[in-house]
């Protein structure tokens, strides 16, 4: 995503589904469940976060992401930290499970690391720094890693000095982009040589087909082995997304007219795709001046048009094909989270509205229950965490969650069929924590106040390499 989300990915990388529900089928009440907050906790630093364009939550509660040590960041320009470049510390991945919070640690030598995805199995990907300087770029080499059964594999390169792995499925595939040796001033990630999406399975990396362009990247795939992703079309520098069927055939989803170089403050291109290989993401215009979310299914691109303003875009989509994201309201100066519901062979679209007196929301997640999650505020910067659910309105999670944590609820980025909900807490010195909601049934709502004092303590934490007693899962009740 050659803007926001790829110049994100850069940074990051440069030290960074169940069954089918129609919201029509799903049960109606007018109560919301209330949420234990569990803070994910640091490494002994400031912060931690959770990446939202990948499976960070797993249908089984597992939470991955990366958090601050102590130890200051050796690299230049203290890029390589858990909260986007406002502290200066090593970043380490985490793996949150069953209530333990493990540090997955690096590759040797290497000094910052960071998750992408994780499966059902708990297997993690991401990218380790490997202890060598790239001798063109000057920076430290990274390359894409999967930990697994306390292990970290390297998964390689395709002959160059950097990968990343972005995502991982419950046969143990794996996707992600790798540099080859062919020099490419044109990089589309910036690297010095050719950026070559991958498929890693039975411990092989496997180059994937790009039409003809010379760049690429898989960012997600689905439980089939379908992958979504961007390249360079053949003999240009425009960003299309693409498809790979399950048998590596890729199809080029093509665009809006536009050539996807300017999404604004979003990304140009593919954001989430669900187990029926339906794609979503966003696509400008002729004349790169708007852009709109699409929806492409089977070798149809749809534009899914806005709220009466100018843009729009699509940020997820479940099994049964509904899309959330967010869209501009006529004189697009303020946008609101948006739902597309597939009806009679069209899209209908819901405005989800503001809280209060809110300017924005966008919403990031839906499950197949039809629960959304999204974020609320000011435009572009948000402020309170949010959840929509049997026809709405909006409610701050804020409100929902039992009393204690200490923690500002924001940035609602994930929602699991199980109703767990991935959020950012804020300390109130301003430090920003990962932290995993818990819904908390009617029946319990007592019971758990009494521990709402504590919920939010550190959990039990195991360092890279040492061994965990087994823990209790959270039960499944939502």
């Amino acid at each position: 995503m050659r803007s926001t989300k790829l110049t994100f990915i850069v940074a990051i990388a440069l030290f960074t589904l169940l069954a089918p529900l129609h919201l029509a089928a799903q049960k109606h009440s007018s109560k919301h469940h209330q949420y234990k907050v569990v803070d994910l906790g640091t490494f002994g630093g400031p912060g931690s976060t959770v990446t939202g364009f990948s499976h960070a939550l797993t249908s089984r509660g597992i939470v991955v992401g990366g958090a601050d040590t102590p130890d200051a960041n050796p690299n230049p320009g203290c890029v390589n930290n858990a909260q986007g470049g406002t502290d200066c510390n090593v970043n380490h991945a985490f793996r949150w499970r069953n209530g333990t919070l493990t540090d997955l640690g690096t590759l040797p030598g290497g000094v910052n690391s960071f998750p992408q995805g994780a499966n059902t199995n708990g297997w993690v990907v991401g990218t380790s720094e490997n202890g060598t300087t790239d001798p063109v770029l000057g920076i430290p080499e990274f390359e894409a890693v999967l930990w697994r059964n306390g292990q970290i594999i390297n998964l390689g390169t395709l002959g160059g000095n950097e990968s990343i792995g972005f995502d991982t499925n419950s046969r143990g595939q794996i996707v992600g982009l790798a540099a080859n040796t062919v020099p490419d001033p044109a990089s589309m990630f910036g690297l010095a040589t050719q950026t070559r999406p991958f498929l890693w399975k039975d411990g092989v990396m496997h180059d994937l087909d790009t039409l003809g362009g010379t760049d690429g990247v898989a960012f997600l795939m689905n439980e089939h082995g379908q992958i979504m992703g961007q390249f360079y079309v053949k003999g240009t520098t425009t960003i299309d997304s693409i498809f790979w069927d399950e048998d590596g055939t890729a199809t080029d989803i093509g665009s809006l007219g536009g050539t996807n170089s300017n999404c604004g403050q979003q990304a140009c291109g593919p954001y989430w795709m669900n187990n029926r290989g339906q794609v979503v993401g966003n696509s400008t215009l002729a004349g790169e001046a708007v852009h709109h979310g699409y929806l492409w299914d089977r070798g149809t691109l749809t534009d899914l048009g806005t709220l009466g303003g100018d843009s729009s875009d699509a940020n997820s989509i479940n099994d049964s094909g509904v899309v959330v994201g967010r869209a501009d309201v006529p004189g697009s100066l303020t946008h609101h989270g948006i739902l597309w519901t597939p009806r009679d062979g069209g899209m209908t679209t819901t405005d989800l509205g503001v809280i209060g007196g809110d300017a924005c929301s966008t919403a990031y997640s839906i499950n197949s229950g039809g629960q959304i999650v999204g974020d609320a505020g000011i435009c572009f910067v948000g402020g309170r965490a949010w959840l929509w659910e049997n026809g709405g309105p909006m409610v701050d999670l804020n409100d929902l969650a039992l009393p204690g944590s200490g923690l500002h609820l924001q940035d609602a980025r994930l929602i699991n069929d199980r109703g767990e909900i991935v959020c950012t807490g804020v300390l109130s010195n301003g430090d920003q924590h990962a932290v995993l909601l818990v819904p908390v049934d009617g029946e319990d709502d007592n019971a758990n106040r009494g521990a709402a004092a504590t919920q939010s303590s550190v959990p039990h934490y195991v360092p890279s390499g040492a061994q965990r007693s087994p823990q209790p899962r959270w039960s499944n009740r939502h």
